[in-house]
């Protein structure tokens, strides 16, 4: 982010909270969440979507907190992690997407990701 009147850039980030337990207003137990991951993972979901979906539909701010350990940690141990990592997957199937260069040829920002994507 930038300042508006200023010509510098100014500090713009956020951070977790401190304190790592459980909610007192979480009924979602540990094994519950880790049963949840573990049903989502044979869906062949990324640890991103699954944390994605905990937090949307089960009211899970941070997988971490509940059960100890993050997502992908989970689903190794429990042999369902992904061959490749997601964001080398993403990487990977970025240049993939931008193939409509031959119809915008003048695309040139689009150009230039997908040649640094693709070395």
């Amino acid at each position: 982010m930038s300042r508006v009147h200023a010509p510098r850039k100014g500090l713009s980030h956020w951070a977790l909270p401190y304190r790592c337990s459980v909610p007192t207003w979480l009924e979602l137990t540990s094994d519950d969440a880790r049963q949840q991951i573990y049903k989502l993972g044979k869906e062949d979901l990324t640890p991103s979507q699954i944390g994605v979906i905990l937090r949307d539909s089960h009211r899970v701010a941070q997988v971490r907190f509940v059960t100890g350990t993050n997502v992908l940690r989970i689903l190794k141990s429990e042999g369902l992690a992904p061959d490749l990592p997601e964001d080398l997957y993403h990487l990977t199937k970025k240049p993939v997407a931008v193939r409509n260069l031959s119809h915008n040829w003048k695309y040139e920002s689009s150009t230039a990701s997908a040649l640094v994507a693709e070395i």
